[in-house]
């Protein structure tokens, strides 16, 4: 098959890092090179991640400008290269998350043992990416988006488009440091930030099976929407000068969604029992607070990290979600309206994922 395509590769373009203002621009864009690998997807649904909004400002480097974010993607696949994985044919519902590409060596410590979003050598993430040939990837605020086929997964029945979108990144950033940190029968755990990434943390730890789920956010404002998605207790910080003191050794794992550079990290490591786990998933554009050795040392508590999820993950969370009657709290925004739905985004008035419907293709 050739290169040529009777459909367009356009949507909104971030041009300079006031684009994040409401000033994306609706344009025409080169794809990535087309490879027999690739899918390309015509895009119903894109999700908005706080990750968009720290690239279109430059916030966490200097972003590769012309920028098409978003990378919660989902649609149909409308044309399939010879060399695809997965399985996928022309017509199926797919989406593709937050990476598009890795090196794929088999030499590759991290891709040859299923850890691709980890890869050293080439993380290619789905927009403001280069690939090997140095072509630059763009993401879902558009008609159409084209990723390479190992990073692209059809979604299942029982999940809605709208569902599912918010998932490939939100979705996974959360559920993949649960499932790999223990979550489940006999743990409680600790989700602290009640917004897009959290409300997901609180959905997974239930659907995982944890016998208490404890949500923490400043204040109580959230409070009855956590205990809806799942969470047994509530802890509002602001509120109760004691709450490390009262809440001290109660939960075996913390997962901070938060991305506050003054978040009390200190009085988050008292929470945990013996050998318990901090990890942390938000991405501040600072740095995070210091602490004292001692936290860690009197109860051999750990603190981590932990990004997006790997192609398998992702597959093993959209069963769960399947299976679990999983919901996502979405918010649908139309696809023309993304400036506004940023702006909205960027003012916290998300309840909990806002998610672009692309209104010409789900109707077509």
């Amino acid at each position: 098959m050739g290169s040529k395509t009777d459909y367009k590769f356009q949507g909104w373009l971030g041009l300079d890092p006031e684009s994040v203002n409401g000033k994306m621009v609706w344009q025409e864009y080169e794809p990535k090179t087309w490879r027999e690998t690739d899918v390309d997807i015509k895009v119903t649904h894109c999700g908005i991640c706080g990750s968009d909004l720290h690239t279109l400002r430059s916030g966490w480097a200097p972003t590769d400008y012309p920028c098409c974010v978003g990378h919660e993607v989902v649609g149909t696949a409308v044309r399939v290269g010879s060399e695809a994985e997965n399985g996928i044919k022309v017509g199926d519902r797919v989406g593709v998350g937050a990476q598009s590409s890795s090196c794929l060596r088999p030499d590759c410590e991290e891709c040859s043992s299923g850890l691709e979003n980890h890869c050293a050598n080439r993380m290619v993430g789905t927009y403001n990416g280069r690939y090997e040939d140095n072509s630059k990837s763009y993401g879902g605020y558009a008609d159409y988006c084209r990723a390479p086929s190992h990073f692209v997964f059809k979604i299942p029945d029982g999940l809605s488009s709208e569902q599912a979108a918010p998932m490939l990144c939100g979705g996974i950033t959360s559920f993949s440091p649960l499932q790999k940190n223990g979550c489940g029968p006999g743990k409680s755990v600790g989700i602290v930030g009640i917004g897009g990434l959290g409300h997901f943390g609180l959905v997974f730890a239930k659907a995982l099976g944890a016998d208490k789920v404890v949500a923490i956010s400043r204040t109580s404002a959230k409070k009855e929407d956590a205990l809806k998605m799942g969470a047994d207790t509530f802890i509002a910080t602001d509120e109760d000068k004691d709450w490390a003191t009262h809440n001290a050794r109660s939960v075996d794992l913390i997962v901070s969604t938060v991305s506050s550079p003054k978040m009390p990290l200190p009085e988050y490591l008292q929470l945990l029992r013996t050998n318990g786990q901090f990890i942390q998933v938000g991405a501040p554009e600072d740095t995070i607070p210091g602490f004292g050795a001692f936290a860690l040392i009197a109860k051999g508590v750990k603190i981590g990290g932990s990004a997006i999820g790997s192609p398998e993950e992702i597959r093993g969370m959209l069963d769960l979600a399947e299976k679990k009657n999983v919901q996502a709290w979405t918010n649908p925004r139309p696809l023309k309206e993304a400036n506004q739905a940023v702006i909205d985004m960027d003012a916290n008035k998300a309840r909990y994922r806002y998610v672009l419907v692309n209104e010409a293709h789900v109707n077509a």
